[in-house]
């Protein structure tokens, strides 16, 4: 049986989900010599209904994780689909001021800003399916969304053309009319921060213990890793190579550029550690309204979206918890009990909460499994659902 039937067989609670996780991410710490970790991630199947993305607001939260941690190296697990690269600045300073040496871990998705993120490490770990990808800038302009290096690219292949031909295509001109120069110093500037982050990241910290090549045995010189570094960052730039913002970027496409990653299946005892982490971490957001863990081995913030159980119900004083249940298949609703406490009182107006989880709804028979929503009640309260 594999790690994620298992764990859906013993169909945990949200707070015996959170044990076991708490349980690997100290395994994981042990197995990598007693270092600090800090986990960030996002729900990335969650983009439309939550702001998953790295943002301000989430610099606050993991500076709080990190003052709780006391060593002089650490890994961070990483799971996000990316967002503002000007945070992931901050944060990297916040690291870089604390620690000698970054360890970044991905197990599943770290894409666009989550990419630059990984470039500050001096270590980057990733599994056979883990994946980083492209760094080119995504502009937001009129509620439409494109890539800086796509749009500069464009404007190239324009001018080549005119250049070429001493005229200028009709069918060009409502589409340069509508573009301002600072709009096009603007895809600049975005596409050349990108870059210079990750040039100055690489060559600085993943570099460091890049001594003598390979191929000759001859030490590496600073201009050669600030080289290497910036055809990386280049070519992780680059649109047309990747054709779309969320290609994934694996470990042969980046050994491939010329970056070392370690291969953390190659451990089996480390393999299972961050797998079994990675799997309770998705059952973790996927089966709540949760959209955005911060955690260590001790501590935690979560952020839940709202959900189906109502604000004011959600904390330690309530004993009764009522939803509002519409059966998928006859969108008929139930007022729903989730009864909180053994002393709380039934309404007889209301359906209880069913012990395994399986409402049969009275109109048309259909069997409905609510063991997300017990999980959803149980983390936004606190409390375990009595049945």
């Amino acid at each position: 049986m594999g790690i994620y039937s298992d764990y859906l067989d013993k169909k945990m609670s949200f707070e015996q989900l959170n044990i076991e996780r708490k349980n690997q991410l100290k395994k994981i710490a042990a197995l990598r010599g007693n270092r600090d970790i800090v986990v960030y991630a996002s729900d990335i199947t969650n983009r439309v209904n939550s702001p998953v993305s790295i943002d301000y607001s989430d610099v606050l939260p993991f500076q709080d994780q990190v003052s709780n941690l006391k060593g002089n190296s650490i890994d961070i697990i990483l799971e996000t689909p990316g967002g503002i690269a000007e945070v992931v600045e901050d944060i990297v300073k916040l690291l870089r001021s604390k620690y000698e040496h970054i360890g970044v871990i991905i197990p599943g998705t770290a894409k666009s800003a989550g990419t630059i993120f990984s470039m500050a490490a001096d270590e980057i770990l990733m599994g056979t399916t883990s994946s980083l990808g492209p760094i080119d800038a995504q502009i937001f302009n009129n509620n439409k969304r494109y890539s800086a290096d796509a749009f500069l690219e464009g404007l190239e292949k324009i001018k080549v053309e005119v250049t070429a031909s001493g005229r200028l295509n009709p069918a060009y001109i409502p589409i340069l009319q509508n573009i301002s120069p600072g709009e096009i110093q603007h895809c600049e500037n975005a596409q050349n921060f990108s870059k210079t982050l990750v040039t100055q990241w690489l060559s600085e910290y993943k570099f460091k213990y890049w001594e003598n090549h390979s191929s000759t045995g001859k030490p590496v010189t600073v201009d050669e890793k600030k080289a290497q570094a910036k055809k990386i960052a280049d070519q992780l730039c680059k649109h047309s190579d990747w054709l779309t913002h969320g290609r994934s970027i694996q470990i042969p496409d980046l050994t491939k550029m010329g970056l070392k990653i370690v291969d953390y299946t190659q451990s089996k005892d480390l393999d299972e550690a961050i797998t079994r982490y990675y799997t309770l971490l998705k059952m973790t957001l996927e089966s709540t309204n949760l959209y955005k863990i911060f955690e260590t081995t001790e501590t935690q913030i979560m952020r839940f979206a709202a959900g189906n159980v109502p604000a004011q119900q959600a904390n330690n004083a309530v004993n009764n918890v009522i939803v509002d249940f519409e059966c998928p298949k006859c969108r008929t609703k139930h007022a729903m009990q989730a009864k909180l406490s053994k002393d709380a009182l039934t309404d007889v107006n209301k359906v209880l909460f069913p012990k395994n989880n399986i409402f049969v709804c009275p109109v048309c028979q259909n069997n409905n499994n609510l063991a997300q929503l017990r999980l959803q009640i149980e983390a936004q309260t606190g409390k375990k659902v009595i049945d």
